[in-house]
């Protein structure tokens, strides 16, 4: 990929350490119709489906700060009425200036190691409808190839001048970070090196 190459090249040129492993994405697209919003977002990860799907999987303890510290909470609750997981997130995020915290209840389907979806409980939760679906595609050479898709229509006002491309300047700017760490978690859980340039989530590193 062209976006992937142009990442390689810029780490080298400015001295970077031979972080050969660097996540990239390659796409990220986000749109609004009325007050639904869509995110698609293609990277690519240097490790295996595996080891990324039990880092998207684990949410006990809130574990799900460690990819980015918007989340406050995260863990496991009783399994939903047919036996189907379900997990519950606290969020705390601004946009500007305007700042939301808000909650989810979502049940969690899978199909390891290659396909993660969650489904928002609306009445649990600050969000009238929400899901979101992750593809873990092997590269065939040791790396994963990830499409993330979200869907989501929060049940909480957002003021008019938060509008695609503000939303997008901010996981823009949050989402590289969030990807190169869980690719990190997961190298991790390979006893593969990891790059030591990823900041741990902060308040000056979302």
């Amino acid at each position: 990929m062209k976006a992937r190459r142009v990442v390689v090249v810029a780490l080298a040129a400015s001295g970077a350490s031979a972080c050969l492993w660097a996540a990239s994405i390659d796409r990220l697209d986000v749109s609004r119709v009325r007050d639904h919003y869509s995110l698609v977002a293609d990277a690519h990860l240097a490790a295996t489906p595996e080891s990324i799907y039990a880092v998207l999987t684990d949410y006990d303890d809130n574990r799900f700060g460690r990819i980015s510290s918007i989340y406050k909470e995260s863990r496991y609750l009783d399994p939903d009425t047919d036996g189907t997981p379900l997990v519950f997130t606290r969020t705390e995020g601004c946009v500007a200036w305007h700042c939301m915290k808000f909650d989810r209840v979502e049940r969690l389907e899978t199909h390891k190691p290659n396909w993660i979806k969650s489904s928002v409980l609306p009445e649990r939760s600050d969000f009238k409808y929400s899901t979101s679906e992750w593809m873990l595609e092997p590269d065939g050479a040791g790396g994963t190839n990830l499409t993330y898709k979200l869907e989501m229509e929060p049940d909480f006002w957002i003021p008019p001048l938060i509008g695609p491309w503000r939303l997008k300047r901010t996981l823009a700017d949050g989402a590289p970070r969030a990807v190169r760490r869980i690719e990190n978690l997961a190298r991790q859980l390979e006893g593969l090196p990891i790059d030591p340039t990823v900041p741990p989530p902060g308040k000056a590193s979302r």
